[in-house]
């Protein structure tokens, strides 16, 4: 059985500190998540010294700055990366991160990667498609904020220069995510429509979502991670700390566990029980030998030693082959 991916997305919130960057990642790691994964971007190439925060960093930060201002305090070095990638493979996890720019992309081709990440808000920009498209890396796509025919196009992009592996995360682009607009069965969607792999990317509050979404198919699993979520920035209040990631993680390997095989059989188990929890055919009173049985001279009781409640026909009708005592297993042998 392939287990689901399970990606500790710690994104922002190291704060824009390479050490709290290295114990995001010891976190992950210790809750068990297959991958930990940032976010790598140059703020002057990926953002306009026009452009207004999102009302969520708005509201989940005391600072007041624009958002170049804010991703800017936020952004890690290239040097950085080396050091988080030199430091996962020592720790024992996989690093990832998601490219903002055609540079940053580049970067981590060239560091070497097991898959790239697009992040949702990317789903559009045809330049950063392109690159990616230029190489054989796999590929996991977000679909926030996206329609059918986005993903679409965005699929064409990504297919068109390289056999490419390609994975699609559902993901709902609020922080947190409204339980009502999670809509969970859209991994199926995406599953059928365009016949690949689909998984989420969660930003709900809780680890019900990420289980459920185990329990109907999700092949890879995203969620943030912070070191707390009373911390300043603007993803924390959204994440998840690491003890209740380690819950989550746990809880899916469970799920994985429960969900097993699709064949209806008795389990080792459970085949123990059997004859403590069936029931046989005895005698509902003291009966002699030769009496005919009948509905009211026989019973059926636990244990199931003894003939089947199934045969209970066969017997009606029958005389008793000798004397049996009240609550003594009926034979006809």
């Amino acid at each position: 059985m392939n287990k689901t991916v399970i990606i500790a997305e710690a994104g922002v919130n190291h704060n824009g500190k390479l050490e709290l960057a290295y114990r995001l990642v010891d976190a992950a790691a210790e809750a068990g998540a297959d991958y930990v994964k940032f976010q790598t971007w140059n703020s002057e190439r990926v953002i306009s010294k026009y452009a207004d925060k999102a009302k969520y960093q708005e509201e989940n930060s005391s600072i007041k700055e624009s958002m170049l201002e804010m991703v800017k305090r936020l952004e890690l070095s290239f040097g950085d990366f080396l050091k988080l990638k030199a430091y996962c493979r020592m720790v024992g996890i996989g690093f990832l991160s998601s490219p903002f720019d055609i540079e940053s992309a580049e970067f981590l081709f060239s560091v070497g990667v097991d898959m790239i990440k697009i992040p949702s808000g990317e789903i559009t920009n045809l330049p950063l498609l392109e690159t990616v498209a230029k190489h054989s890396c796999p590929a996991i796509l977000s679909t926030g904020m996206s329609e059918l025919r986005e993903i679409e196009a965005a699929l064409i992009i990504l297919k068109k220069e390289k056999k490419k592996q390609i994975t699609l995360l559902h993901c709902n682009t609020q922080y947190p995510t409204p339980m009502e607009d999670v809509n969970l069965r859209v991994i199926q969607t995406l599953k059928e429509h365009f016949g690949l792999p689909a998984g989420l990317s969660d930003h709900s509050l809780g680890a019900e979502v990420p289980i459920a979404a185990v329990a109907l198919g999700a092949k890879v699993i995203e969620k943030h991670l912070t070191l707390s979520c009373g911390m300043e920035g603007p993803d924390h209040k959204a994440s998840m700390e690491p003890k209740a990631f380690c819950n989550m993680v746990q809880s899916i390997r469970n799920v994985e566990l429960a969900l097993g095989s699709e064949r209806k059989h008795v389990t080792e188990s459970e085949r123990e029980n059997i004859v403590a929890a069936r029931k046989s055919i005895v005698a509902a009173r003291k009966i002699s030998g030769g009496e005919v049985f009948t509905e009211v001279n026989l019973a059926v009781k636990r244990p199931g030693t003894g003939i089947s409640p199934m045969k209970w026909h066969e017997l009606i009708g029958r005389a008793a082959p000798r004397d049996f005592e009240e609550d003594e297993l009926i034979t006809v042998e």
